[in-house]
Formats: C-alpha cells, structure tokens, sequence
C-alpha cells in the first residue's frame, strides 16, 4: 500500500548560515551602528536584542530576509513579548518550531478525512502524520489539498513508498 509520511522539520544548519549572515549585516549597517544590537542563538530559540522598538523591528526584518533566502520557512517562526532589559535595551525571544503537535495532527487528519473519505487512512505517529492509500493518485491529491490549504505550520512531504 502506498504511503508517506508528513512532517514539519527545519535545517538546522540553514537557521545558523542565516543568523550569521544577519549578524555580519548588522555589523556593516549604518543604521545599526552604536546600537549594541545582536542575535544570540540557541538552537532553535534566538534573542533578539537592541536599544529601541522600531531598531528591533528592522532586526526582526534582517532576520527574516535572510530566514527566507535560506529556505527556513516563516510559519514555524514564533515571536515572544517584547521585554525591558538592562541599560534601557529592549529583547525579544524567537522561537522556530518544529514537529507537528497533536492539535495540529488532528486537524491535519480531519481535513484529509473531509477531502478524501475514499481508501485514504491517516495515523499520527509521534511528530508526524502517516498517510496510506490504495492508489499513488491519492496520495497524489492529498499533498496537493495540503499545499493549498494554509495551516500555520510548514509542511514536508518525504518517506515516500509505492
């Protein structure tokens, strides 16, 4: 029986390259100059920090830019609350997800189900979504439902078996 499976991962190497690409930008910005601002990351989890709201917008926006140019879709990129921090600067924590929750994994199952009653079956299987059916067609039609649907996550489509 035909499957594959579906799941919402990130490179990990392509979100380094893209914060160090931010962080040379604003190192040679004008606009960034004796403004102490800087991207620390963690893994998956980055610090924004600068000394004012409209400079750690246009931080944010250098981020994406370079997110984007990467290939790191935006739909898995949560923002935090903007905090006060020490020497009147300002921080904001960004957070990239990855995995598919369960919430979302129903909602994913009850929309094939909705589209595709006939011969497609769907079984959640930790962060990702299995999806089995008689013909490759099917298959076919579900990860073309998927790709125009917009669910607020980003989604891969691989392990696929005739």
């Amino acid at each position: 029986m035909p499957t594959f499976d579906i799941v919402s991962e990130v490179d990990h190497m392509e979100v380094r390259n893209a914060v160090d690409q931010a962080r040379r930008e604003i190192d040679t910005r004008f606009d960034f100059k004796n403004t102490n601002s800087s991207i620390d990351q963690d893994d998956l989890v980055l610090t924004l920090r600068t000394v004012s709201e409209d400079r750690l917008a246009a931080l944010r926006v250098v981020l994406e830019e370079r997110l984007v140019k990467r290939g790191v879709s935006l739909k898995g990129v949560d923002y935090g609350t903007i905090e006060e921090a020490t020497h009147n600067t300002v921080r904001q924590v960004v957070t990239i997800k990855v995995g598919i929750s369960s919430d979302k994994a129903r909602e994913v199952n009850k929309l094939i189900k909705a589209k595709h009653p006939k011969g497609v079956s769907t079984q959640t299987q930790g962060d990702s979504v299995r999806v089995s059916a008689k013909k490759r067609d099917d298959l076919q039609a579900v990860i073309a439902t998927l790709k125009t649907t917009d669910l607020g996550i980003p989604l891969q489509f691989n392990n696929f078996r005739d």
